[in-house]
């Protein structure tokens, strides 16, 4: 849906066209070059540039645009640093501070997802928490209602069909890169490598091999796996707004099981812990939803059943798959329950010093808050959650409303104590604005406090209110015990369900060692995902693309494909505007690509260039080329070139850079992000 958006750009490196734009902005403001250098009321105008020097890649990239900015009369100071500082200058500082301005930005993907409602808000909107200011209410914040506007509907399918999705999809593209905030630069693929005895590698089209998928399905002589990673600890560890740096979610995804995952290939949702059936009267309709169905009411601190002749949208139903958290205790509905009540508590709307709010996950939860209707105990592993919520992709409907959790409700109400009491935060901007620390369970001081809050429910026979009249006082004290009990012995409080349990962390060897959770109660065999270990990748085989089209005469391009459902196609003329811009179907293992007289009158004479995509049902990572060819006024003569000549064509002597989009499939995003206050704006690595 993306493509055409993106490719009507024309992006290319032009720093004639820049300078003009530069000079006009700042010209209007007042500002003067003087001796090279722009000047505002007689000081230079300087850049902040925050550069990854811990990355190679983005190190160059940013001397290249310090440079460049140099060259267009700024002076730029280069801060140099890795994610841990980046989190505290860039997404932690005032943004009306002008601590930073730009920063080499990167980000990478933990799965592939299909359908993707959350990439755009993440990158371009202010809703989301992950622009300037953070919502942070005593920062200065950036603002876009349109794009607000936009990516909340996408978020929460407030949409009516797949076309109507699509246009919110390029209105939203569009917006985003002509706001620049963010700006796209390079997909970055990245080498791994595996020893030749490792069986049952898989390369995920989103998380590449550090998807969970590898150390799960791994399969070595020795029985052990050692993994190289860049970076122990970037981040902080904890489940509500923790894991956010890609170093330490590729270690958190193996130790905990998700109730549903992303195809890796074609990103579709599929069953890990939870079967499930979707039920729907959308995008119009309504269902009726159960007298006997319960919301948290945030006011009262209870749970109260819905008003009579609620209705929602759509119904999901789930057959959950427990089995024993790490630590030794069932997993059972009281979870589930008290996760919920989190969302609801947390996501609620702010009002007057509301202490159940952070600044980064309430805006989010509360857009998932806002379409929950109702949700209804079927048995001790059966829940249904009724939503406002529809999507023409069922797998969506119950991926939204899927109802789950990662860590036991012992755990989330010490970590949701601490963090009422001042002790500590759930995000980073909360921590930096609160000057206390980014909870990371991880860390033996955090965990100590999470341990101090778990003796005193303890000792108090504290029960949460969630779970007042279903969490009796025997039960309760054995998950307190048993929380207790793993934090002495392992100086930790990361407690999930996964197939791997966090055995230790030494800081100072840069070691993390993970155990395999060798329990009955685990309900996956081992070689259970082998069937992701092979898969058929669309393939362009050849295409018959002349070597010269006349201006005015048709042609056709005769292109080969193999494993091939869809091609896109776009042809750029010699003044690099778009011509054509199309796709299709492809039936067989080829496509016959027709130029019309029309689109031919349209080129210019030159070389031309067109691209193609081609990609499948089943997999969805597209196979590209590109190739120019020269296009000819009638009676002109191609060159006559021997076989030992050589020739270079340059049309403009330009070199293109073409931007990529925040929500493009691809495995690793280099970046600008741009952080100077102004008017009107996947994980980190």
């Amino acid at each position: 849906h993306i493509i055409e958006t993106l490719e009507s750009f024309n992006f290319r490196y032009n720093p004639t066209l820049a300078n003009q734009m530069i000079s006009q902005a700042l010209g209007e403001y007042g500002a003067e070059m003087i001796n090279d250098v722009w000047h505002y009321d007689g000081e230079p105008v300087k850049i902040t540039m925050l550069i990854r020097s811990d990355d190679p890649v983005r190190k160059s990239i940013g001397e290249i645009l310090a440079g460049e900015l140099e060259s267009a009369g700024f002076v730029v100071e280069r801060s140099f640093g890795d994610l841990n500082k980046a989190f505290v200058v860039v997404y932690g500082s005032n943004p009306a501070d002008l601590e930073w301005q730009v920063y080499t930005e990167g980000w990478g993907s933990s799965a592939f997802i299909r359908y993707d409602a959350t990439g755009l808000g993440q990158m371009y909107s202010p809703w989301f928490s992950n622009m300037p200011g953070s919502n942070d209410p005593t920062y200065w914040n950036y603002e876009n209602d349109y794009l607000d506007e936009l990516t909340k509907k996408i978020y929460t399918s407030n949409f009516t069909n797949a076309e109507e999705r699509a246009q919110l999809i390029r209105d939203a593209t569009d917006e985003g890169i002509r706001e620049s905030v963010r700006i796209f630069l390079a997909s970055r693929i990245e080498q791994y490598v595996a020893n030749a005895e490792t069986e049952g590698v898989i390369n995920d089209f989103g998380a590449g091999v550090t998807t969970r998928l590898t150390p799960i399905n791994a399969r070595t002589d020795s029985g052990s796996l050692m993994v190289g990673v860049k970076q122990i600890y970037q981040g902080a560890w904890n489940p509500v707004v923790g894991f956010g740096d890609v170093y330490s979610r590729d270690i958190w995804v193996t130790l905990f099981d998700p109730a549903l995952m992303r195809h890796p290939f074609n990103g579709e949702v599929i069953p890990v812990r939870s079967s499930w059936s979707v039920e729907t009267a959308g995008p119009s309709g309504a269902l009726d939803v159960p007298d006997d169905a319960i919301l948290w009411n945030p006011a009262s601190q209870s749970w109260e059943t819905v008003p009579a002749g609620t209705q929602a949208t759509s119904v999901g139903t789930y057959d959950l798959t427990f089995s024993r958290w790490h630590h030794g205790q069932d997993m059972d509905m009281n979870d589930i329950l008290h996760t919920l009540y989190f969302v609801m508590e947390w996501g609620s709307t702010q009002e007057g010093d509301d202490v159940t709010f952070d600044s980064e996950f309430s805006p989010r939860s509360a857009q998932y808050v806002s379409t929950l209707k109702g949700i209804k105990i079927l048995d001790e592993d059966t829940i249904q959650v009724y939503v406002d919520y529809w999507h023409f992709d069922h797998g969506e409907i119950a991926d939204w409303a899927s109802a789950w959790s990662a860590t036991p409700w012992e755990v989330y109400a010490a970590m949701e104590q601490a963090v009422i009491d001042g002790k500590t935060a759930f995000s980073h901007t909360g921590s930096t604005s609160k000057n206390v620390s980014w909870l990371s369970l991880l860390i033996p001081n955090d965990a100590e406090i999470i341990l101090g809050y778990l003796e005193e429910f303890r000792d108090s026979g504290h029960i949460p209110a969630a779970l007042e009249g279903r969490a009796g006082s025997e039960y309760a004290t054995a998950r307190y015990d048993s929380a207790i009990e793993w934090i002495q012995e392992t100086e930790h409080a990361v407690i999930s369900n996964g197939p791997f349990y966090l055995d230790g962390y030494s800081p100072e060897s840069r070691l993390i060692k993970v155990l395999a959770f060798d329990d009955d109660s685990y309900p996956f065999e081992p070689g259970y995902w082998s069937e992701f270990e092979d898969v058929k990748l669309p393939t362009i085989l050849s295409v018959g693309i002349p070597d010269t089209i006349q201006i005015g005469e048709a042609a056709t391009i005769q292109i080969s494909t193999e494993d091939a459902s869809m091609i896109h196609y776009f042809m750029l003329n010699a003044g690099g505007e778009q011509i054509l811009a199309g796709n299709s179907a492809i039936d067989g293992d080829g496509f016959d690509l027709v130029i019309d007289d029309e689109t031919s009158s349209a080129l210019l004479p030159g070389a031309s260039e067109i691209k193609l995509f081609v990609v499948s049902d089943e997999v969805l990572r597209p196979d590209i080329y590109t190739a120019r060819f020269l296009a000819l006024e009638g009676g002109d003569v191609p060159l006559d070139i021997e076989a030992e000549d050589t020739v270079e064509i340059s049309t403009d002597g330009s070199e293109y850079v073409y931007a990529l989009a925040a929500v493009a499939a691809v495995a690793v995003g280099v970046g600008i992000y741009f952080g100077v206050a102004r008017r009107r704006a996947t994980v980190k690595r």
